[in-house]
């Protein structure tokens, strides 16, 4: 089974935000932390310089949350 994956960082409002918001909507993810491990950045990187970054289990991406960016 596929899981949607959300890039973070750790001190950032609109993460918290797009995490409450997903879990809110029953979306399972898995939060990939990109200030705790140095191959979730490099990951990361390939997306964008901004996040969160969701990535849906169909591979689309999605920069930010709901209009915003962490």
């Amino acid at each position: 089974m596929s899981t949607v994956i959300v890039y973070t960082l750790s001190n950032c409002p609109t993460c918290d935000r797009a995490r409450a918001g997903l879990a809110e909507r029953g979306v399972e993810f898995e939060e990939r932390r990109v200030d705790e491990n140095e191959e979730w950045w490099e990951e990361a990187l390939k997306y964008a310089f901004t996040v969160p970054i969701i990535i849906s289990d169909e591979g689309d991406v999605e920069i930010g949350w709901e209009g915003e960016h962490g």
